[in-house]
């Protein structure tokens, strides 16, 4: 704590005097109640504690992950209902994230299929939401048909141009928090889409935007895969010979490069992502990852996809680095 010093000349007077005389010239300042008395050898000091500063909220963030528009009337009506019920909330979030796969399916469709699916996005959120969105990109918007593969806009370029994405991978200050936006979605060897990864260029780039970050700042993350979560052991995961098989396509397979490189930095908070459609919490350490659901639930067929009813996070972030982040449900 800081502290202010008030100096008080020594008076000559019996022990009783000396006290009451203090008392008042404190009294007189306002500061007999905010201070600590120090004696010491021919002063008398006033120490003056000032408060720490109170925890508050930084921001509040909408989390909405695998929206899946369609043009189907579930679709339509679900997400228009999800972005109501964000903006009729009394405490109404500061801007919305979305966390990828935002249409449908990009991946194995043709080019004026994945323009028809943009189109409906926007033309959504341009009708029915008035708050700020920051995008993530996601697996299903990456226009993966191999037969287009000679177009310029084919894998993520397209998804790019749509959301107004510079670049697929990116970090904002805000509000006093780092938050960085990952690219989970690479290719696979064979040049199919996909696996879950940064990448060598990714994940440099990351290592130096963690480094330039001021240790005082706390990071939020966000990706559309998750890094890492229990989730996709409740999903269909098969199982051969006593042993899961989990696709490499579920979860961040450079997990463990990614959670080394988080721990050299305590001020990395809370990793948020969706993908898997289910909800999950998982600590490692000192750092929190959020698997946060899905807006589309069971791809709009059900409400309900396993145990996780269709959803999206609300996320508190306050000054002190802490955070708060609830799964709702719209329906």
């Amino acid at each position: 704590c800081c502290h202010n010093i008030v100096v008080i000349p020594c008076i000559e007077l019996c022990p009783n005097s000396l006290i009451m005389e203090r008392k008042n010239f404190l009294r007189s300042l306002g500061l007999l109640a905010a201070g600590t008395m120090v004696p010491l050898k021919g002063k008398s000091v006033v120490t003056i504690n000032e408060p720490l500063p109170t925890k508050q909220r930084s921001m509040r963030i909408a989390h909405l992950t695998d929206a899946h528009i369609a043009d189907n009337k579930n679709a339509r009506n679900g997400f228009i209902k999800c972005l109501h019920a964000i903006q009729q909330m009394e405490d109404t979030p500061d801007y919305i994230i979305n966390g990828g796969d935002a249409i449908e399916d990009a991946l194995y469709n043709t080019k004026s299929n994945v323009n028809k699916q943009w189109d409906l996005w926007h033309s959504i959120l341009k009708n029915e939401c008035s708050i700020k969105v920051n995008n993530t990109i996601g697996n299903h918007d990456i226009w993966g048909l191999y037969t287009e593969k000679k177009d310029f806009l084919y894998g993520k370029k397209f998804a790019q141009e749509k959301l107004q994405m510079e670049h697929t991978y990116y970090s904002v200050d805000q509000c006093g928090w780092h938050i960085i936006f990952l690219d989970s979605t690479q290719k696979k060897s064979n040049g199919m889409w996909y696996t879950a990864k940064l990448g060598e260029e990714q994940i440099d780039w990351l290592s130096r935007d963690l480094a330039a970050t001021p240790a005082n700042t706390p990071v939020l993350v966000v990706s559309h895969i998750p890094i890492l979560c229990a989730n996709i052991f409740l999903d269909n995961v098969k199982q051969r010979f006593g042993k899961f098989q989990i696709p490499g396509s579920w979860m961040h397979t450079d997990v463990q490069e990614i959670v080394t490189l988080f721990n050299q930095y305590p001020n990395v908070k809370l990793c948020i992502s969706g993908h898997i459609h289910l909800q999950d919490k998982v600590q490692y350490n000192n750092v929190m990852y959020c698997c946060n659901g899905a807006v589309s639930g069971d791809w709009w067929r059900n409400e309900y996809y396993h145990q996780t009813k269709a959803g999206y996070a609300i996320i508190d972030l306050f000054n002190d680095g802490t955070f708060e982040n609830n799964y709702m449900h719209y329906a």
